[in-house]
């Protein structure tokens, strides 16, 4: 925890202390209720009317997060020791006109202008870029290729093959128009969000290395288009180098493009609808890896998104890493970015001139609702983390390899390995090439997917409507009365802030509570009465309301996911008890104890081998992004049971003992010297090998906790165990993407039939379930001419071992 700085660009928003130091069990909404007039809130509380539309945000302490990792890039790590932060935030919506060269009447009507028209934009030539792409070796193979002819006649078919990726190629920033487009950004984001915060940590350290000459590309998980239009906004308004932005939007208005194109938006051929189209142009990956590697060899920057659930975005990550690794670039500089959101922004991924109108002209006649905090972490070297061999990829092992044996054969013992996910970076998209890439080779990228996936997500901050969500969706599902939520966001703030997790809010816990259920309140009923003074607060069950909770709730999960794997561990034991009705206490040796009297208590002995292979066998199901690629599945596993330990839910059992441990003498047998050459012979020879085992903690507080935990990756678990049901109805073989579109559609029925769990049902639910179960070899996927087709492997034909794998996985499932 660091002290943070209150200088101007940060004070306005800091909350009076008394109001920080109110205690949580004595903070309560005063009064809701429902307006007969429309469906609105009306609030009666006693609070600032800036608050109301402003969030209070930016308390006096908070973690320092956006460090780059220690084990994979210490080098880089070690650049950021001695120099100081300014720990601070700004917030770009807030223009006056202190940050302008003049002062006045005129100037503070003016200021936002005169601000963009003072901040400092980098030249891009584009004067041969063309003819550098074209006469690449990449591009020329392909063409040669396609035409059959020699390669002295690649030049006769060039402007034809090429003419739907000059456009892209010709991609550069005009000074005056990135301006304009700046102003306008700015105007129109005042209107969308309440605040823009930037965390100034380590923007010293980019201006140091963009005046080194550091290559930078900038990564983002993916939320919403509106990132693309972010990250821009901010360097530029911080003086720093604009990006070359690859955004997967497909504009549908020549002249929406000819304007994006000129403020240094890649967009997707005008033939693709989607990446995936793009990507199976045999010319576009080529001619998009020559793009990359003359922006980089002209000291532009790049800014690229990637998607979790699908790795989309991915690609152009392994293209840099391929230009490294054949020396056309000699080194860049990875940034992670981390943008939260207060409610994220709903865009969709074609767009016409029509509808940008439409919307420019609905936003400047409604409020602000949210808002947004963006860290920049720290850059660490690509070539640092690829050459050094820190970053290990010997251990990858598919998914079917790591679980089958346990699902099917009930192995005990756990192949020890990660799961290799060789779908985040398809064959037919790594870098041009033309061969398939090796396994060694195509982990080493897809692991610097999953760790700009997993760094981008750490630094993110948890809004106060995540913080509120999750609380609602996974521990008040069925409703709570305000004062037992403010208590709880006091109690869920103080874990996050323990888990060195920023929080993207501050100040007085009932104007944060009340700030948040005004932005989430489309997706709550609220029931007030004159009469009752504590409103009672209730998720409305529906599709879109919890599918909003549960996108909202994510990056709590993230948070607490050692925690929640651990939980869900300790419940698959606990429910194997359950089942077994044989005894209320289990020991590693597997003697039985006392009889089941009654209910049962938490009066049981969990053996840590055992619970530890539970937490490895789960942690494989996870989605990517979850587990850091650079931890080990054991050394996580291990971690996730002793996160349990320090948070009070599990106790290490006190073993008696009639001799103590170090006392060698008076154990059996004497100690014997062994010759060198004994195959037995071992160092610990001397030492007794004691099994830990482990308690439910007693306290009343203990089972909610867990559960609260369990609950948490519950949505994911439940889709899968729906999926390999679903896998009955569907004739197979089909199209990939028609396969996943009827497994939604079945998620969809199934949620709505038993009028619950809606969090289950989405399409990147469904989505990733079904790459999980084509890893684990349920679903078997065959490459045609026509595309992917997905149908069920000859082994899950058989509906017994479908069961088997359904019991597997909801054995996690503590309900």
């Amino acid at each position: 925890m660091v002290h943070e700085k209150n200088d101007w660009i940060n004070k306005d928003m800091v909350l009076p202390s008394n109001q920080q130091n109110r205690p949580a069990w004595s903070c309560s909404l005063k009064a809701i209720r429902l307006c007969d007039n429309n469906n609105h809130l009306s609030w009666e509380l006693k609070i600032k009317k800036k608050l109301m539309t402003v969030p209070p945000c930016l308390g006096k302490f908070r973690p320092v997060v956006g460090q780059c990792c220690h084990q994979c890039t210490p080098d880089s790590l070690r650049k950021k020791l001695g120099h100081n932060s300014s720990l601070g935030f700004h917030d770009l919506l807030s223009v006056n006109e202190t940050q302008t060269r003049y002062r006045g009447w005129l100037v503070r009507r003016l200021c936002c202008a005169l601000f963009v028209s003072g901040c400092k934009v980098y030249t891009s030539p584009v004067s041969n870029r063309l003819e550098r792409v074209c006469q690449s070796n990449r591009v020329k193979e392909v063409l040669t290729a396609e035409d059959k002819a020699p390669e002295g006649a690649v030049s006769r078919g060039q402007p034809n093959r090429l003419s739907p990726l000059l456009h892209l190629i010709k991609t550069s920033i005009s000074p005056g128009l990135l301006r304009f487009v700046s102003w306008v950004m700015l105007k129109t984001f005042a209107s969308v969000f309440g605040s823009i915060q930037v965390n100034l940590n380590h923007l010293t350290e980019l201006h140091r290395a963009s005046q080194e000459g550091s290559l930078l590309v900038y990564v983002h998980v993916r939320h919403s288009i509106v990132d693309c239009a972010l990250i821009p906004l901010v360097l530029f308004c911080h003086n720093l180098r604009v990006p070359y932005t690859v955004c997967p939007l497909q504009v549908n208005s020549s002249f929406l493009r000819s304007i994006l194109q000129k403020v240094g938006v890649v967009l997707l051929p005008p033939s693709a609808l989607t990446e995936q189209e793009a990507e199976m142009d045999s010319l576009y990956s080529p001619v998009m890896t020559s793009l990359v590697r003359e922006l980089l060899r002209e000291g532009q920057v790049i800014s690229v998104g990637v998607s979790a659930e699908s790795g989309r975005g991915g690609q152009w990550l392994a293209r840099i890493r391929q230009l490294i690794k054949e020396g056309s670039v000699p080194d860049v500089s990875l940034v992670p970015v981390g943008i939260s959101y207060d409610c994220v922004p709903k865009t969709n991924l074609q767009v016409g001139l029509s509808t940008v109108l439409w919307w420019l002209w609905s936003v400047l006649w409604r409020r602000p609702g949210g808002s947004v905090r963006i860290h920049l972490a720290q850059p660490f070297s690509l070539k640092e983390m690829c050459e050094s061999g820190r970053c290990r990829v010997d251990e990858w092992l598919p998914l079917q390899d790591l679980l089958l044996p346990v699902i099917l054969n009930n192995r005990t013992d756990c192949v020890f390995g990660r799961r290799r996910m060789l779908w985040l970076l398809p064959s037919c998209h790594y870098a041009s090439e033309q061969e398939e890439q090796t396994h060694p080779e195509r982990d080493l990228s897809v692991a610097i997917i999953l760790h700009l996936i997993f760094s981008a997500t750490s630094c993110m901050a948890v809004m106060s409507t995540s913080l509120v969500s999750s609380l609602l969706l996974y521990k008040h599902r069925k409703g709570v009365s305000t004062s037992v939520l403010c208590r709880d966001v006091a109690w869920l703030t103080e874990e996050l802030l323990f888990r060195n997790k920023d929080v993207g809010f501050g100040g007085g816990l009932v104007e944060v509570v009340h700030y948040s259920l005004s932005l989430l309140a489309p997706q709550l009923i609220i029931a007030a009465a004159p009469s009752r003074k504590d409103p009672f607060i209730v998720p409305r069950p529906s599709l879109a309301a919890t599918l909003h909770l549960a996108l909202q709730a994510q990056i709590v999960t993230h948070a607490f996911i050692l925690e929640a794997v651990g939980a869900c561990a300790v419940s698959a034991m606990l429910c194997e008890v359950v089942v077994s009705g044989v005894s209320s206490r289990v020991r590693s040796d597997g003697v039985e104890g006392e009889e089941v009297r009654g209910d049962m208590e938490f009066d049981v002995v969990l053996c840590q081998s055992e619970l530890t292979e539970r937490a490895l066998q789960l942690c494989h199901l996870l989605p990517p992004g979850f587990v850091p690629p650079c931890q080990s599945s054991q050394s996580f596993a291990l971690d996730a049971v002793d996160s349990l330990v320090r948070c009070g839910i599990l106790i290490m059992e006190e073993v008696p003992r009639d001799v103590p441990i170090c006392d060698f003498w008076k154990k059996e047998g004497t100690l014997t010297w062994t010759t060198t050459d004994d195959p037995y012979h071992s160092d610990s020879d001397c030492e007794e090998q004691d099994l830990r085992s482990y308690k439910i903690s007693q306290p009343s507080q203990c089972p909610e906790m867990l559960f609260f935990l369990c609950s948490m990756l519950a949505g994911h678990l439940r889709t899968l165990c729906w999926t390999v049901t679903g896998l009955d109805l569907i004739d197979t073989p089909l199209p990939e993407a028609e396969f996943v579109a009827q497994i939604h559609s079945y998620l969809c029925d199934t949620a709505k039939k038993k009028k619950e769990h809606y969090e289950s049902c989405s399409e990147e639910a469904a989505h990733t379930a079904v790459r999980t179960l084509i890893d684990l070899g349920v679903i078997s996927e065959e490459r045609e001419k026509g595309g992917v087709f997905l149908g069920i492997s000859s082994l899950f034909q058989l509906s017994e071992n479908r069961q088997k794998l359904h019991r597997f996985i909801s054995q996690y499932l503590y309900n």
